[in-house]
C-alpha cells in the first residue's frame, strides 16, 4: 500500500515542477520589480515575437521594461493558468499556459514555455507568447 501511494506520489510531482517558478515570476510582475519578474528566465533564453526572435534574457528584460513604473507594473496583475505541462527529458519540460493581465482593461493570451533544468532551478529557455 505505502508503495502505491508513493508511486502515485512520484507520478503527480513533474505536474507541478514548473508551478513555484512561474508563481514566482508573476509574482515580481505583480510588484513591479522586473529583475524578479525575469528571474525565471535563462541568460541566453529566446523570446518569439511577432516582429522575430528576441534573444538573451537582457534583450527581453529591455522588450518588458517600458511596462514597469515606479508604483508597479503598468499593464495590471499576472496571472498564469497552466493547460498543459509535458515532460521532455529529465532536464526539459514545456508548459502552455493562459496569461491573464487584470487593470484598467483585462488582457490574455496564450504562452508556450520551454524550461530547462539548470543548477537545480528551472529556467525559460525559450518563450512564445501571444
Amino acid at each position: 500500500m505505502i508503495g502505491l501511494i508513493l508511486a502515485a506520489q512520484v507520478a503527480a510531482a513533474p505536474a507541478s515542477l514548473l508551478a513555484a517558478p512561474m508563481a514566482a515570476s508573476a509574482a515580481g510582475w505583480n510588484a513591479g520589480d522586473l529583475t524578479a519578474f525575469m528571474a525565471v528566465y535563462a541568460d541566453d533564453a529566446l523570446f518569439v515575437t511577432a516582429k522575430g526572435v528576441v534573444r538573451g534574457k537582457a534583450a527581453i528584460a529591455a522588450r518588458y521594461a517600458p511596462s514597469f513604473a515606479k508604483s508597479g507594473n503598468t499593464r495590471g496583475r499576472l496571472s498564469f493558468e497552466p493547460l498543459v505541462e509535458r515532460t521532455i527529458d529529465a532536464t526539459h519540460r514545456l508548459l502552455v499556459a493562459r496569461w491573464t493581465l487584470t487593470g484598467a482593461k483585462v488582457e490574455s493570451g496564450m504562452t508556450t514555455l520551454l524550461f530547462e533544468r539548470r543548477g537545480g532551478a528551472w529556467k525559460i529557455i525559450a518563450d512564445h507568447s501571444s
